[in-house]
């Protein structure tokens, strides 16, 4: 293994809100230690890019976790802990979609993407927290809708399954069926993509075998 040497009592730390990025961890048979939500400010800046968005935000939730970690009861458990935080951005051209809260939000996603192919960047950001470095990874996913129709729309948008989502829509559940093409990373859509999240945090001596789930 490349990076630093595996150490058996490695904690990891997930510092996300997000159920799925924690459902995508077990999925692989890893459980962090702890999960540590963050809440950052996501309004893209003037002229952003959404790569770079991606980047910024990932990033600022790092800081965040670490400086909240401060204040943990148990933080000196974790002064050597690999903190994962991610950050995910849907964009039609360099137009940022937003992460839907409204109806209003999500139908305008909808619109924006119906009938055309748009890409999702995940941003993955690993760190020891002792550390002032951070390994970043971001994959770019091509995903084409079909051309949606308005009755199909408002289904989507009954369902409830976008709210809080990037780009107005999850890739599991309904949203699959309006899906005609992805190419890139499925869990990178997801939140997390998986091969990449596991390399970086193996590169930063957390054991896989370590963390794997009893089944």
């Amino acid at each position: 293994m490349n990076g630093a040497k595996c150490g058996i009592m490695v904690k990891l730390i997930l510092a996300s809100a997000s159920p799925k990025r924690l459902e995508l961890l077990r999925q692989i048979g890893i459980q962090p230690d702890l999960v540590f939500p963050t809440d950052v400010d996501e309004t893209p800046l003037a002229r952003e890019r959404p790569r770079e968005l991606a980047n910024r935000l990932a990033r600022l939730k790092l800081a965040t976790a670490i400086d909240l970690l401060d204040n943990h009861k148990n933080q000196e458990d974790y002064h050597e802990a690999v903190i994962i935080t991610a950050d995910t951005v849907v964009s039609v051209g360099r137009r940022i979609l937003p992460k839907a809260t409204t109806i209003e939000e999500c139908l305008y996603c909808l619109n924006m993407i119906s009938g055309v192919t748009h890409r999702v960047r995940t941003a993955v950001v690993v760190s020891r927290r002792s550390s002032n470095k951070a390994k970043v990874r971001i994959t770019e996913t091509r995903v084409t809708f079909k051309r949606l129709s308005t009755e199909e729309m408002q289904f989507y948008v009954d369902s409830n399954e976008w709210s809080g989502k990037a780009g107005g829509y999850s890739i599991h559940g309904i949203a699959s069926g309006f899906i005609v093409k992805i190419v890139g990373s499925y869990n990178g859509v997801s939140g997390l993509p998986l091969v990449e999240t596991k390399a970086l945090i193996e590169g930063e001596g957390y054991c896989f075998h370590r963390g794997i789930i009893d089944r």
